[in-house]
């Protein structure tokens, strides 16, 4: 079991300290509170990446459009160019 790079001996390390520090009456209240801390960054992170995948998806869908409208606009220019070309012409 390895979280963080920390394995199992490490864990039991700072667990050990903890209780001594903060003794066994407080412990499963600063658990809590940073089981929620924990819980509230991946729920930010999730967000984040949903959001990220969001504007990803609507960008890649604009630049389709342009790619497929520009070569209408060119030709388009291409044939406006032809008809005044040859209006200047006559």
């Amino acid at each position: 079991m390895n979280v963080f790079g920390i394995g199992l001996p490490e864990m039991a390390l700072i667990m050990v300290v903890a209780l001594l520090i903060f003794g066994p009456k407080k412990l499963p209240e600063i658990g809590r509170s940073l089981g929620k801390a924990i819980r509230g960054f991946q729920e930010a992170s999730n967000e984040f990446q949903s959001e990220f995948k969001r504007e990803a998806e609507h960008l890649e869908q604009a630049v389709k459009t342009t790619a497929e409208l520009e070569p209408k606009q060119i030709e388009s220019a291409k044939s406006e160019q032809d008809t005044a070309g040859s209006s200047q012409a006559s």
